[in-house]
């Protein structure tokens, strides 16, 4: 069994690279910094383990991964980052970066690794999300945006799948804050509780194999979740820029 994982060379990607290696499986591990990927590999035990320094947000780069490792039994879309600020202050470049990594790489991996499993009629994917791709995101609109896409991508495939009967599965991971160096690179402080990657890692994989299409993990955010559906969106977007005003760094 083989498992490709991007964004592997830290937080969750790296924490679930650690289990899969637990499980006996072969890995493709995929990020822009080599040196973090390298350490990732010498931290497994399993001997076949391959790293691919790419970035993502390039689209050639996603069609050469999937030409470079051919058929995976399961993909883990999990490359992605943030972008903090009022939208008429943030960047523009790193936006489209954001938008290539978090939408552009998500799509063509799901879409060319999606097309081989259901040729097999055996595959499972996971889209990395998140609890911000339910509702309106102020000062990181763009990144609260890109995950809604991964969201609504994701389910429109699911009942595809299921109306053409196909053994392929596909799931999505919304966390809330997480321990992880997405704060770092979107330039944030969290002040809410924020789970530890190795937990989100191992109960994403747990409730994966177990075919659950929404995991949320931390019953805190399905309580958000729960209250994102029956809030109106102006009431929740207030509500969110009174939090992420907290997380200036």
């Amino acid at each position: 069994m083989k498992a490709l994982i991007t964004g592997a060379s830290s937080g969750i990607g790296r924490d679930m690279a650690r289990e899969f290696d637990k499980m006996g499986y072969d890995l493709v591990l995929v990020a822009r910094d080599k040196d973090k990927l390298e350490e990732v590999k010498n931290s497994l035990n399993g001997k076949n383990v391959q790293i691919i320094p790419m970035d993502l947000a390039n689209s050639e780069n996603c069609k050469n991964l999937y030409l470079m490792t051919g058929e995976v039994d399961i993909l883990i879309n999990n490359a992605g980052f943030g972008v903090f600020g009022e939208f008429n202050k943030t960047s523009l470049e790193k936006e489209l970066d954001l938008i290539n990594t978090n939408i552009t790489a998500v799509h063509i991996l799901t879409k060319l690794y999606l097309q081989d499993m259901m040729k097999k009629n055996k595959g499972h994917i996971l889209n990395v999300a998140s609890i911000a791709g339910f509702m309106p995101g102020p000062l990181m609109e763009s990144y609260y945006a890109s995950k809604a896409y991964v969201v609504r991508l994701s389910e429109g495939i699911r009942e595809e799948l299921k109306r053409q009967k196909s053994k392929v599965k596909i799931s999505i991971l919304c966390p809330g804050p997480v321990n992880t160096n997405f704060n770092n690179v979107a330039g944030v402080k969290f002040n809410l509780y924020s789970l530890s990657s190795e937990k989100v890692a191992k109960y994403a994989i747990n409730k994966m194999l177990k075919n659950k299409f929404l995991i949320v993990p931390g019953v805190g955010i399905k309580i958000l979740r729960v209250l994102s559906k029956i809030s109106p969106n102006n009431i929740t977007a207030k509500m969110v820029y009174l939090m992420q005003k907290k997380k200036r760094g």
